[in-house]
């Protein structure tokens, strides 16, 4: 069967460090393979037709790895986006980072705010860079902001449902359609727990780093072979 394009596909970016560990490099020369690879592959994604691409980009977790990892990744975070700014804007993507802002540094924000900004109105897709994300960490932040709202009468208990929770997440995105994680890791992490609830999940040993156009077609083949049902009798 063909199940057309997914609307929203979502990639845990794997692989990075064993990546360059293989190849005899240090993790960070993964992580910059990393960055490049997430830029064409990125454009690719969203020229196939799909509408949202998220990507796991740094979790709430790794800020306990080394302090030289963690100062370089969020270095060339400001360093890419600085030098890509108008590269988004250029190709019509809107750009949305999700995730908690403490404890990232005023510079980390400072570059989000102003990528937001820019692309803001673009409407070729919608690239959500997960940044100090957690799944846990969005459903409790986003009960935290129902319960404000509801302590200030501005909603009642009757609004919220399944469908109306997406609304005080991070970003009021669709559900995942397509979640895909590379270098052979075969777990969630903590990924968009409440978004992936039907997702369909595809694994690769492809370290991204070398996930290109063609292992994306092939993650692509194989959703729109599945019989998906989301719970209904096909």
């Amino acid at each position: 069967m063909n199940n057309g394009i997914p609307n929203h596909v979502a990639i845990i970016m794997d692989g990075n460090g064993r990546w360059a560990t293989k190849q005899g490099k240090k993790r960070t020369d993964g992580h910059y393979a990393g960055y490049k690879r997430l830029k064409k592959t990125a454009l690719y994604i969203l020229s196939k037709g799909v509408k949202y691409l998220s990507v796991f980009a740094f979790s709430t977790e790794n800020f306990g790895r080394s302090s030289e990892e963690v100062g370089y990744l969020m270095d060339l975070f400001v360093k890419a986006f600085k030098k890509e700014r108008t590269f988004f804007k250029d190709n019509n993507i809107k750009v949305l980072f999700s995730g908690r802002k403490k404890p990232l540094s005023d510079d980390v924000l400072k570059i989000i705010d102003i990528i937001q900004e820019d692309t803001k109105d673009c409407s070729g897709g919608v690239f959500n860079v997960c940044l100090n994300y957690g799944a846990q960490a969005e459903i409790v932040d986003a009960t935290k902001k129902i319960a404000q709202l509801y302590k200030e009468d501005k909603i009642s208990l009757d609004d919220i449902d399944t469908n109306t929770y997406y609304h005080y997440l991070y970003n009021d995105l669709p559900p995942v359609d397509l979640m895909i994680r590379t270098s052979g890791e075969i777990r969630i992490s903590n990924f968009m727990l409440y978004s992936l609830s039907y997702a369909e999940l595809y694994f690769t040993s492809t370290c991204f780093p070398d996930f290109d156009e063609k292992e994306f077609d092939k993650a692509l083949e194989d959703y729109q072979n599945r019989n998906i049902t989301k719970g209904k009798i096909k």
